[in-house]
């Protein structure tokens, strides 16, 4: 392994979040052939506690050279191969905060262990075969998960419902390189390959390779979420559709244009989707430098954004202003809102809807009155399933490497089924269909290089 992932000797990290004057419990995790040593030096259990492997102890944890209190802990036992790591794990449960557990590290670290890498604990369960690649990936998937549909995919991947069928694919691959190989050295003794038959197999492994990539869309927006920009004039309601929305007053609500005057961000989740909804200043022409300041933030966050909820005043109509605004995000996939609905008569409805009957995704709301938010929901779920989701009754998704492996087997596949076409020898055959059984066990760690190890486990915490 590279120096990035020296995974020798103990290793030790705090497994928690450390946050100032919060959180009841911290928890330093320790890694390795010394962990139960260390355990010992560090740890007083008073009586007859037994220190057997999945047993809480009871007790303090001291400097062993001035004997000196650091915290009142407990102390949880894992001998190998019954641990996460599949190595003899101890983990010190201290109190919350940050200095127990930064004491804690620190007298881990003096007495011979070492600082763990990012990912460096999942990395050994890896190495020590405990997990493949692709529930490596599903552990950090769960720890980032930003919605529950997120967190139940990430679990399936962790559970193996990914790294299943791969394997299968790989096997049958396999077969039909053994199949082929068999010809090569005993082409005497066997009866011809039936062509039909191999490009038959490879077409059936091919069709369940576009199944898996159709996950793909799905995948990385349940991992990144959906960024969402309300954009329109200065007092359409903008700031009152985010407030109702998130139910909460995020955001400045006055009857004064040009109260918001910087993006205004929420986290929310939408039909399982994280989505980020940004309130944006309104678009409009000013001489106030501040105010013009958030007008070109808001035009970028319009850019930037995966959907646009482009409002306008009911009351007002479709206006000059509204037109113009248009004009500048009509490229990027769009919802209109019309807002203070409940401001006009339903002939003044009906004419404002007939000057914007080319736009096809509308939506009628009143913020204020907390109104349309369940349809506009629904149309976001509907133009995100057109555009972006074609596969989500799956309870799975792959990510980018896990994809760009699968593309890369999927090109392999063709290639074989070209040179049978064109009768090449036999030889030929076996090159590219080696090509797919490598791609195919690069996903879930059967053919991994250094590199691929250093991209996935760096993008870890440190105590995991």
């Amino acid at each position: 392994m590279s120096e990035v992932f020296a995974t020798t000797g103990t290793i030790a990290a705090i497994a928690t979040a450390v946050v100032p004057q919060q959180g009841s419990v911290g928890i330093v995790r320790v890694s390795g052939s010394e962990a139960m040593a260390l355990a010992q030096t560090l740890f007083h259990a008073p009586g007859r506690q037994v220190w057997e492997t999945h047993q809480i102890l009871y007790g303090y944890i001291r400097h062993p050279q001035t004997q000196q209190l650091v915290d009142e802990a407990l102390l949880l036992i894992m001998k190998a191969p019954r641990s996460y790591t599949r190595e003899d794990v101890v983990e010190f449960h201290c109190h919350g905060g940050i200095m127990a557990v930064q004491q804690v590290l620190q007298l881990c670290l003096e007495n011979g262990a070492r600082l763990a890498q990012p990912g460096e604990f999942t990395l050994r369960a890896f190495l020590n075969g405990r997990l493949d690649l692709t529930q490596a990936e599903g552990i950090a998937d769960l720890v980032g998960a930003k919605s529950p549909q997120a967190a139940q995919t990430a679990l399936a991947g962790l559970q193996g419902k990914l790294a299943h069928p791969i394997r299968q694919l790989r096997a049958n691959c396999l077969d039909i390189l053994a199949e082929i190989e068999a010809r090569i050295d005993f082409e005497e003794d066997l009866p011809p390959l039936d062509d039909k038959a191999i490009i038959s197999e490879i077409e059936k492994i091919a069709a369940e390779i576009t199944r898996l990539l159709a996950t793909k869309d799905k995948g990385e927006l349940l991992r990144t979420g959906l960024k969402v920009a309300i954009v329109g004039r200065p007092n359409v309601g903008k700031s009152s559709l985010l407030n109702a929305w998130s139910r909460s007053d995020r955001a400045i609500v006055t009857d004064l244009p040009g109260t918001t005057r910087d993006v205004v961000e929420s986290q929310l989740v939408v039909g399982g989707i994280p989505v980020q909804v940004l309130d944006t200043a309104g678009i409009r022409e000013t001489t106030d430098q501040v105010e013009k300041i958030g007008v070109e933030r808001s035009r970028r966050a319009a850019n930037a954004a995966d959907l646009v909820l482009l409002t306008i005043d009911a009351s007002a109509g479709w206006t000059e202003g509204d037109r113009e605004i248009y004009e500048q995000v009509q490229h990027r996939p769009l919802i209109l809102v019309i807002n203070k609905i409940d401001l006009v008569e339903e002939n003044e409805r009906r004419t404002l809807l007939s000057q914007i009957s080319n736009l096809k995704s509308k939506i009628l709301t009143a913020a204020a009155q907390n109104q349309g938010i369940d349809a506009l929901e629904v149309a976001i779920l509907e133009l995100v399933k057109a555009e972006k989701v074609q596969a989500a009754d799956m309870d799975l998704a792959i990510n980018q490497r896990q994809a760009a492996a699968l593309t890369q087997a999927q090109i392999s596949l063709e290639q074989v089924q070209t040179t049978i076409v064109q009768q090449l020898p036999l030889d030929f055959w076996t090159i590219d269909l080696r090509g797919a059984i490598q791609a195919l066990g690069t996903i879930t760690g059967e053919e991994v290089t250094e590199s691929v190890l250093d991209r996935i486990f760096s993008k870890f915490c440190i105590g995991k």
